[in-house]
């Protein structure tokens, strides 16, 4: 990061900071008149600024020691998600002080037309009310403890996704073949081994004919995964393990001492693959064959909109039949979405990661959203087109955030199913 940008941000968080910490200290003091201890009022008032300055202070010195670090560690992602959790509760509590400000000033200018000249003081702007200090505690306390669970439990609290998938042309012998997905491991933020191991031993409890992982193993270099490569190297399947790369995995988001050094580490992070016991396809094909009967795996490098494009699908398809039942590895769904859905070549099913569905959003019966769908038209879970169908991995690991709200890590059981033809 260069002094310049470095500078303008620092400035522009400490400014912005400060101005929320103005905002709900007073917001805070109109909930603390009339304590009957000045004491605990004081503990109160300067209790948060202390704790509200050290958390922006401690975050900005991470900032300044990212700009000189190999990428980001489990320490810059904890002062990172301490310092969103305080931003974003303070950005609520404000909202509801606005709300109510602009309610008071409302109701200061419409008394003062309605009592012109029978009052002699008359304010435009009437005191705060206590209660609505009071709702803005109670509304801002739902960001704070979601984010706070989020990053104490929720980013290990792993959800198992079961779907069963029917195809006209699944050949008779893969009827019922399971397939267990894992994408986005994310080694480099993991701070919890024990947790980890809670979610490898799920995915080996599934027992699954064939395991694949789609796509970033490590946030920027291939060391990051060497503490946990017995761990995952326990992911066995009777098929096999196949793999892919992800955004991530070339090292496109730190600075490298030159494009040899960068080089290497993509070289020895295939290395961690095969160490792991996973077969790496970097554009290739593979065929597994039941009873006779065989499908086609396909496996392609990175292709996502707005992120690195050098997976070549045609190279990958290469040497398939083309009436062959396929199923392809893509890091990212915008390939699905952009070129896979698309293609002259019929691809049946496409596992994908990628999006994290943000790590944060809300997955109910009756609702399911996150800002992540913004950006990209198939976020999480299923999606069909014209025959061809998709899934979407919510990610096992995590980045940035060191935590999960709403959007809980997946480890993901598809099951194919030959559609029974009716008469």
């Amino acid at each position: 990061m260069h002094r310049g940008s470095f500078l303008t941000i620092f400035l522009v968080i400490t400014g912005l900071t400060l101005l929320l910490d103005w905002y709900v200290y007073n917001g805070l003091r109109t909930l603390t008149k009339g304590w009957p201890s000045l004491r605990w009022k004081q503990v109160l008032l300067w209790g948060y600024l202390a704790l509200s300055l050290g958390v922006t202070a401690l975050f900005l010195v991470g900032l300044g020691s990212f700009s000189t670090a190999k990428g980001m560690t489990p320490y810059h992602e904890w002062v990172l998600s301490f310092f969103l959790t305080f931003f974003i509760t303070k950005v609520v509590f404000s909202l509801v002080l606005v709300i109510g400000d602009i309610g008071r000033l409302l109701y200061g200018v419409g008394d003062n037309v309605i009592n012109r000249g029978k009052k002699e003081n008359i304010s435009y702007f009437p005191a705060r009310r206590k209660f609505i200090s009071e709702i803005a505690i109670l509304v801002a306390a739902v960001p704070f403890t979601s984010f706070l669970y989020g990053m104490f439990k929720g980013k290990y609290d792993y959800k198992l996704h079961r779907e069963t998938l029917y195809f006209d042309d699944l050949p008779e012998a893969f009827d019922g073949f399971t397939i267990t997905q894992v994408s986005d491991i994310h080694s480099g933020s993991f701070d919890n081994s024990a947790a980890v191991q809670r979610g490898i031993d799920m995915a080996k409890a599934q027992k699954s004919d064939l395991f694949v992982f789609t796509g970033d193993l490590v946030n920027n270099a291939a060391w990051e995964i060497e503490p946990y490569i017995e761990q995952f190297k326990q992911l066995k399947a009777p098929y096999g393990q196949l793999s892919i790369l992800g955004n991530h995995d070339y090292g496109d988001y730190i600075q490298w001492n030159s494009p040899e050094e960068k080089a290497a580490n993509l070289e020895k992070l295939k290395g961690q693959h095969a160490k792991l016991d996973y077969r790496l396809m970097l554009d290739e094909n593979v065929e597994l064959e039941k009873d006779g009967q065989k499908i086609s795996l396909i496996g392609v490098q990175n292709w996502g909109r707005g992120f690195i494009q050098i997976g070549d699908l045609d190279k990958a398809l290469h040497g398939v039949d083309k009436d062959a039942f396929k199923i392809l590895l893509s890091h990212d769904p915008t390939h699905w979405e952009e070129k896979v859905r698309y293609h002259e070549t019929k691809i049946h099913l496409t596992l994908a990661g990628h999006t994290h569905g943000a790590q944060f959003g809300v997955e109910t019966a009756g609702l399911r959203w996150s800002p992540v769908q913004y950006r990209y038209l198939d976020w999480a879970g299923l999606a069909e087109h014209n025959g061809r169908q998709l899934y979407v991995n919510r990610g096992f690991g995590f980045l940035a955030f060191s935590g999960r709200v709403g959007i809980w890590p997946e480890i993901t059981v598809l099951t194919l199913k030959k559609k029974k033809i009716t008469a």
